[in-house]
């Protein structure tokens, strides 16, 4: 009985990403696990003086540990990853902002992490940390939106817009399967993830590795389609906050959402780009005290294009911060 050339690939790239996933699963987390309700986060911290920078990553990223090093030069930083993601448990709860906030909370309170704290927010987790300084005001002295979102334009989305969130909902279903079979790690192995974003190279592999295990892995993309499909409930949440009296925000505003490429060509990036101009004008205006930068070399991801800029944020903070203090 002979088996077809595609089967047989299919059953040796499963093989190999059930082989390599045990190898890695035997390798200890670069941080530790903390268990918030039956069901384990993993967090790690770098750097010592205070204020600690808390980043909170993007729909489906952990582009944290790229700047995490360099971060940890400026003040103590904690990195986490959001539960389903990189090295921490599957929850069996909704992915809203709201639960996110809730078991980051009793994350840092667990991990004896004491504010006051830093919030950087990327895309999605800028909904997170806004979340966050809402119901816990008192533990946040200064926040950073990069490239953020706003509710009140995510709720009213073009059709164009719509139907380029259930494309992305799909690429993620598809790449559930993918990542089962084995397919998404031997992209991987040919450098697919470079190809695609030639500026990743620019970065230490040991970090890059540390994103590519995640994707390689199907809770990942169990968890970026969970909370894509309730990403209109975050934003409801959202709509539930007011604005900050006197936090001091910086927003990082990138040039476009999607750089001009073979891979963006059939996306609506005009629409794109017309609704996160909206986003931003009402961003500013979260609070008296709101900077922005304009990142005019960057797509939605500023974490990659122009990291520096992430890192000059944390500074404009941490001055406002000690002017504050020292007045």
């Amino acid at each position: 009985m002979s088996f077809p050339i595609g089967t047989i690939v299919i059953l040796a790239t499963t093989f190999y990403q059930a082989i390599a996933s045990l190898r890695e699963n035997r390798q200890p987390p670069p941080g530790q696990l903390i268990d918030v309700g039956g069901y384990r986060l993993h967090y790690y911290t770098e750097g010592k003086s205070s204020p600690t920078v808390i980043l909170e990553h993007s729909l489906g990223g952990i582009e944290g540990y790229l700047l995490v090093q360099e971060i940890a030069k400026l003040s103590r930083v904690c990195i986490y990853d959001r539960a389903g993601y990189g090295w921490s448990d599957h929850s069996p709860h909704p992915r809203t902002s709201q639960q996110i906030v809730t078991e980051l909370d009793s994350l840092l309170t667990q991990a004896g992490i004491e504010p006051p704290y830093i919030l950087v927010g990327n895309s999605f987790g800028s909904y997170n940390v806004r979340l966050y300084a809402h119901y816990f005001p008192e533990k946040v002295i200064g926040m950073i939106l990069t490239d953020g979102l706003h509710e009140t334009g995510m709720l009213k989305m073009s059709i164009y817009l719509q139907a380029l969130k259930l494309f992305f909902a799909s690429g993620f279903f598809m790449s559930i399967l993918g990542s089962i079979f084995g397919i998404i790690r031997l992209l991987k192995l040919i450098g697919t993830f470079e190809i695609i974003k030639p500026e990743l190279t620019k970065f230490p592999q040991v970090e890059l590795n540390r994103i590519k295990r995640s994707f390689c892995r199907p809770k990942h993309w169990i968890t970026m389609s969970r909370e894509l499909l309730n990403l209109d409930n975050s934003s409801r949440q959202l709509q539930l906050t007011s604005q900050f009296q006197s936090l001091p925000i910086v927003s990082i505003k990138a040039h476009t959402f999607f750089q001009t490429s073979l891979w963006t060509l059939l996306l609506p990036i005009k629409a794109a780009n017309q609704l996160r101009e909206q986003m931003h004008t009402r961003i500013i205006n979260l609070s008296p005290d709101c900077v922005q930068i304009d990142a005019n070399k960057s797509s939605h991801f500023v974490w990659i294009d122009q990291p520096e800029l992430i890192l000059d944020a944390i500074k404009i903070i941490l001055e406002k911060v000690s002017h504050s203090s020292s007045s």
